[in-house]
């Protein structure tokens, strides 16, 4: 589970004691801080108990069920009867809950398959009447629903919340803003679209080319890619690029890591963030594969963002914001008004570390890089 796992909540049970479970078949979901694990069956065999309900909290290296691996699998796909040791076995494990019957089963099972919805209090009846039979003469009154839902907050939800909360309380946040030309590049991706995906069998979009101008701006400004030690009060500086690259997923926000970006072609780029997009809709990306970073890329762009700050991924100590890339009138090197596609770029940074000089020359840097796409291959 990874050292800074400590415990998990059960959310997902999808086969039931009785049933009979192959090799690798899930048996258990458990969501952690970081991502959801499926817990799979080691063996096949008539599922005996599960130690567990759904919402409970489990620690590492606890129990989660058993398995009868004498039993042999069912034949036309109906389940085998379970011996009559197990059966008492289930029988027990269930005493407990049935030694007091719940009033009226169905019900109970109705009202918790539907969303817990708060009912109006009884004074807002009484309120709504009083307004009507107070208003004015031909004043509308509007007496519509005023329903509440409440949802549990998911423990991945949580730990995020507590994280952004700790690199604000931490970190000495300050953002710079820049605008970027995307012109030259959307021309690039255009002409060599086609050939790239025949030749590497993977898309050619743009975040390879703000990935790779992140990486050469992090060797050029070394402390955008450092971070604060606060427990030895050293500055940390790392000589290689581990980018976080942010992914949306069902569960919310992920972020797993292009490690060694500097040793990384557009193509090496294009297939790791496919790799973890398909990954992060299943729902199977690892610890390991979210773990470290140096710097983040976040793309609101994509759902239409025009401008906005990130916030730290601790321990980094910057992050790089895309915007939404919008035609706009601009002035160009002749003094002559065109009309360009045009990009905002933030970069929010640890202002404790990198001064102001340091972050914008950052910046300046990607935007530059990004406008010439020819000064990614020259180096320059």
């Amino acid at each position: 589970m990874g050292d800074s796992i400590s415990e998990g909540t059960i959310v997902d049970l999808p086969v039931a004691p009785g049933e009979f479970v192959q090799v690798d078949d899930v048996v258990v979901v458990l969501e952690t801080d970081k991502v959801s694990i499926d817990v799979r069956a080691p063996e096949a065999g008539n599922l005996v108990e599960i130690l567990g309900e759904i919402d409970d909290v489990v620690e590492v290296s606890s129990p989660l069920f058993r398995i009868d691996t004498d039993a042999d699998a069912p034949e036309g796909g109906d389940a085998k009867p379970i011996p009559e040791e197990v059966s008492s076995e289930i029988e027990e494990a269930k005493a407990p809950a049935a030694s007091t019957p719940a009033p009226n089963p169905p019900a109970a099972a109705d009202s918790a398959a539907a969303p817990k919805v708060a009912a109006p209090p009884p004074a807002a009846a009484t309120s709504a009447s009083a307004n009507e039979s107070t208003a004015p003469a031909g004043q509308p009154v509007f007496l519509g629903q005023r329903n509440e839902r409440r949802s549990k907050m998911s423990r991945m939800r949580q730990r995020v919340a507590v994280r952004l909360k700790d690199a604000q309380n931490t970190a000495a946040m300050l953002t710079t803003f820049q605008e970027c030309d995307m012109g030259n590049l959307m021309e690039m991706r255009k002409k060599y679209k086609d050939t790239f995906q025949e030749t590497h069998g993977v898309k050619l979009g743009f975040m390879s080319a703000f990935v790779k101008a992140a990486t050469a701006a992090l060797q050029e400004i070394p402390s955008v890619n450092a971070y604060i030690d606060d427990t030895t009060k050293e500055i940390v500086y790392r000589e290689y690029c581990d980018i976080s690259v942010a992914v949306a997923s069902p569960a919310g926000l992920v972020v797993p890591v292009l490690r060694n970006t500097e040793g990384m072609s557009f193509a090496d780029v294009e297939r790791n963030i496919a790799m973890y997009g398909q990954k992060a809709k299943e729902g199977s990306l690892s610890l390991d594969d979210m773990a470290g970073g140096t710097f983040t890329i976040s793309n609101g762009g994509v759902f239409g963002s025009l401008m906005g700050t990130p916030i730290i991924n601790p321990p980094q100590s910057a992050i790089l914001g895309m915007h939404a890339t919008k035609m706009r009138a601009v002035v160009n090197d002749k003094g002559e008004v065109v009309a360009r596609p045009m990009m905002y770029l933030a970069l929010t940074y640890d202002h404790r570390l990198i001064d102001g000089r340091e972050g914008v020359t950052f910046l300046k840097s990607i935007a530059e890089k990004i406008a010439d796409p020819s000064k990614l291959l020259l180096e320059i």
